[in-house]
């Protein structure tokens, strides 16, 4: 990726708001936008002074206090979509996992970004083919799922709809790089909610209540085992606080 691109972020919540501060790491011109204006000042004060903030990682010998300013005057506050995406070469859609949300959104974003921009979504599980097929560049949909926090965790899962460009996965790949991320692409699959990540997480998952709840062993039991067998770096409940799936 010769030219970095105006990157647009729909949803300063904690996933846009960690998401827009690695990119802007990375170099690029960032537009943050959320529906709830008040959310910006919050999302530009996590993004310096959070707990995985640019301020921290200058205390972590990561970046210097002049890579700060100016990763930090990268991104821009906006107040409509529109502006968010007009100048986009890319955008990330970060919003509730409501597909109806989400569709409604593609939409907006096919109507106000430029013919060639790639429109991506960090949905954790939706289907991207429905997404796709919500706008008019389906080729240019593309899934990716960021994991958090977002400036730590090296996953980059490639969600390829069907109608996904080769071109599509090997720019967002390449940003994903840039970004210190490992990209993997994989298959998106409409019937399924999770993707690879989730669908994998969700089976540990279920299967880590179930032990417990059939009284072979207690939850700090289960994580021992998993650490002392897997090497994780933590059990399930430790990573999960114990919260059954449903």
């Amino acid at each position: 990726m010769s030219t970095l691109p105006v990157v647009g972020v729909i949803g300063a919540g904690i996933m846009g708001t960690q998401i827009a501060q690695v990119i802007a790491t990375a170099g690029c011109e960032i537009r943050l936008f959320d529906a709830t204006p008040s959310q910006l000042a919050i999302a530009m004060d996590t993004i310096e002074n959070g707990r995985f903030g640019l301020r921290r990682a200058v205390d972590r010998g990561k970046l210097t206090p002049d890579e700060v300013r100016a990763t930090m005057g990268r991104i821009r506050p906006v107040a409509t979509l529109a502006e968010a995406v007009s100048e986009a070469g890319l955008t990330v859609e970060a919003v509730p996992e409501d597909l109806d949300l989400k569709c409604r959104v593609f939409r907006d974003m096919d109507e106000h970004a430029p013919p060639r921009a790639i429109l991506t979504s960090n949905s954790a599980g939706l289907p991207i083919t429905a997404l796709a097929y919500a706008t008019r560049r389906p080729s240019q949909v593309v899934g990716w799922h960021w994991a958090q926090p977002c400036a730590v965790m090296r996953m980059a899962e490639i969600v390829r709809a069907p109608s996904t460009s080769d071109e599509t996965i090997a720019l967002v790949s390449e940003l994903a790089k840039r970004c210190n991320k490992n990209p993997i692409v994989v298959k998106d699959q409409p019937e399924q909610w999770g993707y690879v990540a989730n669908r994998i997480n969700a089976a540990v998952r279920r299967e880590s209540r179930r032990v417990v709840d059939e009284g072979i062993c207690t939850e700090e039991e289960v994580d021992q085992l998993m650490k002392d067998c897997f090497r994780w770096p933590m059990g399930p409940f430790e990573l999960w606080g114990g919260r059954t799936l449903k």
